[in-house]
């Protein structure tokens, strides 16, 4: 396990009520949409069906007033998704959230770290053994 996966972290996740929930899953979806330019190449690059993708970016298109991904049906190109305006300003936003919550708890965390307990954090802090 390297140093950087050993860092306390704090995980943002809005819920809608009654059942919605807006999380890092949802948004690094809309990241690999954007990048692929394919709602089934973001779903295989996050290791899930197209149909869970596909269901993932229903909920989302269907938790706000404004869809976050436009969908084209095949064709000669073979269809393919887009975000819309609203989908990059629901990223930019939901990265903008997570890091003012990092800095605003940056001196919690920093506490929390200080008095944990962690086998690999004690293994590099350890003396060699003779």
């Amino acid at each position: 396990m390297s140093r950087a996966d050993n860092v306390l972290r704090p995980i943002l996740r809005i819920d809608f009520p009654p059942e919605d929930r807006l999380g890092r899953g949802k948004i690094m979806l809309l990241e690999l949409i954007r990048e692929t330019g394919s709602i089934s190449a973001a779903g295989r690059a996050m290791d899930m069906s197209y149909r869970r993708a596909w269901l993932l970016v229903d909920a989302l298109n269907r938790m706000f007033k404004e869809p976050a991904v436009e969908s084209q049906r095949g064709g000669k190109q073979g269809g393919g998704a887009a975000l819309t305006a609203f989908g990059e300003a629901l990223i930019d936003r939901f990265r903008a959230m997570e890091a003012r919550s990092r800095a605003a708890i940056a001196d919690d965390l920093a506490w929390l770290e200080a008095a944990r307990f962690c086998e690999a954090t004690r293994a590099e802090e350890a003396p060699p053994r003779r």
